[in-house]
């Protein structure tokens, strides 16, 4: 656990119905900032629901979602001022492919206001080095294997210069051979302190890079625990199942 009580988002009795399915039954859970949270769990279980409402990118059917204190959950609230401070990369990376790279990174913060273009080509160009692809600022996201798109997907996330970034499966689109580039730059930002929650099937980053990992299984988190709490010696049988399936 992260050595602070400075609670960046805070959730509360979440639950989600598509219809009459129901997808989330009720997860409560506290993020610090600073600190580095995996998600783990079989498909369908919920993992990237859960995550796509941490910015409301899924409208919970109830509970709530307190983001510095902020119940962005409540219908009248103006998520889109708070989404600014929440970063999010996805498993595909959602490149405009008529732009550059560079104008990918720079969109965002020109077009609302944080930045001029001057500004935001040099924090983007900086971005771009941070993610170890700078020679690829002027090229076009067709000519980029998945590995550097999804790099320049986190670099147009962090441009925002977001106070938490939440990865969906980021590295589940990309060939063996690009994994590790992705999972490195990510490994980095934790590094740098970063609050950070990730679902991923990258067991071993999981367990090198969490401060925490949870078990989201059947829309509630079956296990939670320190990576080796979780990874050495897990009490659900629910866990204990998932983890014999895919280690």
């Amino acid at each position: 656990m992260i050595a602070n009580d400075n609670i960046k988002i805070s959730v509360k009795s979440l639950y989600k119905d598509f219809g009459k399915t129901n997808v989330l039954n009720g997860i409560s859970l506290d993020v610090y900032e600073g600190e580095v949270v995996c998600i783990i769990g079989p498909s369908g279980g919920g993992k990237s629901t859960f995550l796509r409402c941490l910015n409301c990118l899924e409208d919970p059917t109830s509970g709530n979602i307190y983001f510095d204190g902020v119940d962005i959950a409540d219908v009248t609230v103006d998520i889109n001022i708070h989404r600014q401070k929440i970063g999010m990369v996805f498993q595909q990376f959602n490149l405009f492919p008529h732009k550059t790279v560079l104008e990918n990174i720079m969109l965002a913060p020109v077009d609302r206001k944080l930045l001029d273009k001057e500004t935001a080509r040099v924090r983007a160009l900086e971005l771009l080095k941070r993610v170890g692809i700078e020679e690829k600022a002027n090229d076009y996201p067709h000519s980029l294997s998945g590995g550097q798109q999804q790099r320049v997907a986190i670099a147009r996330a962090l441009a925002m210069n977001p106070d938490i970034m939440l990865f969906d499966e980021p590295t589940s689109a990309l060939d063996p051979e690009m994994v590790g580039e992705v999972l490195a730059v990510m490994k980095e930002l934790a590094q740098q302190g970063m609050t950070m929650v990730i679902v991923t099937h990258e067991m071993g980053f999981a367990r090198d890079v969490a401060d925490r990992v949870l078990l989201i299984a059947d829309g509630v988190i079956a296990e939670e625990g320190t990576p080796k709490e979780i990874f050495d010696n897990p009490q659900n049988k629910r866990t204990q199942d998932f983890l014999a399936a895919v280690l």
